[in-house]
């Protein structure tokens, strides 16, 4: 027996707390991972209140990450004690996930843990810093170099905006880091950003084509923060987008597209195929300062995570929310 968090639903509605599972209720897969770290995301927070409809399935483990050390195994690529870790495929969603003592998963969903990398750094990335990646590499196929302008990330104070802001600005890149607590200015520099720029100034429907300002955009929010970022893009700028916290609609027109030749680029870092996602560690592994992510990430126990899903939803979360699962493992 172990413990997870486990997330009920019944006549009643749904309900998410501690239980004790065992390991023979895991659902199948070829590698059986001994969780020493897992974090808490947008997602797993949408997932644990019930706030969207996430879960697909019940009873769920949530998690869409996690950190461990191969127990078990039956895949080609994959020993016991491989340090490995997981970031979507559906886990937490259709898969039970990383809020556990264990996971059992498909081995094709791993990626080793490159050289240099702890299991807790490991998850201070995690799927947000991973994510970021992928956007960091996006703006650089399409053109985005450090000497290409000012670059905006949206939602700079989260998980994403955080490491985003620390990858763009280790490359040379000139940070523009927006956010809806300006108190959260000093951290935002600190990380990298070389201007900080009120969310107020982008929550209300401007004009479809505004003052030319930023060479790239990284943008976790959509919806109408999006469609002024797309607005006032420089000729041939480029934007990531990978998140939906500001909204699923996106209010703007085709003037950016083709009267600046903006191109927009969708992140998805779920089903992400292999290479890009081992590209990706690699290269996080390489570019990040480790030591910076100490001063982003809070650790929150296995029994809090209930309770702190509400306050991630309402923005009451800075940088990364670790969760310790088993730190003997590893």
């Amino acid at each position: 027996m172990f413990d997870a968090v486990l997330i009920r639903k019944s006549d009643s509605g749904q309900e998410a707390g501690v239980s004790k599972v065992e390991t023979a209720q895991l659902p199948q897969g070829d590698v059986l991972v001994d969780v020493a770290w897992s974090t808490l995301n947008y997602k797993d927070a949408l997932a644990i209140t019930g706030a969207s409809p996430v879960v697909r399935s019940f009873p769920m483990v949530p998690g869409i990450d996690f950190a461990g050390v191969v127990a078990e195994n039956s895949h080609s690529d994959f020993k016991p004690g491989d340090r490995v870790v997981l970031n979507g495929w559906g886990v937490g969603e259709r898969h039970w996930g990383g809020l556990a003592v264990r996971a059992r998963v498909r081995g094709d969903w791993l990626v080793p843990l490159p050289e240099g990398v702890s299991l807790r750094n490991a998850m201070a990335i995690g799927t947000a810093g991973y994510t970021a990646m992928l956007c960091v590499m996006a703006l650089e196929r399409n053109g985005v170099l450090p000497d290409s302008g000012e670059v905006v990330v949206t939602g700079a104070a989260g998980g994403v905006g955080s490491i985003a802001t620390m990858l763009l600005a280790s490359r040379g890149n000139s940070v523009a880091a927006v956010t809806g607590r300006m108190t959260e200015a000093d951290y935002l520099t600190g990380l990298g950003a070389t201007s900080i720029i009120d969310r107020a100034e982008f929550t209300q429907v401007g004009r479809p084509l505004a003052k030319e300002r930023w060479a790239g955009a990284i943008d976790v929010a959509g919806g109408v923060v999006l469609a002024n970022v797309l607005a006032s893009m420089r000729y041939r700028g480029v934007v990531a987008a990978c998140g939906l916290a500001g909204g699923m609609e996106l209010p703007t027109t085709v003037a950016p597209f083709i009267l600046r030749a903006v191109t927009l680029v969708g992140i998805d870092s779920v089903l992400c195929p292999k290479p890009q996602r081992l590209a990706a560690w690699q290269r996080l592994a390489q570019e990040l300062d480790m030591a910076k992510l100490d001063g982003m990430t809070t650790e929150v126990h296995l029994s809090d995570i209930v309770s702190m899903a509400p306050k991630f939803l309402d923005g009451q979360v800075r940088g990364r929310i670790l969760v310790p699962i088993n730190l003997q493992v590893g």
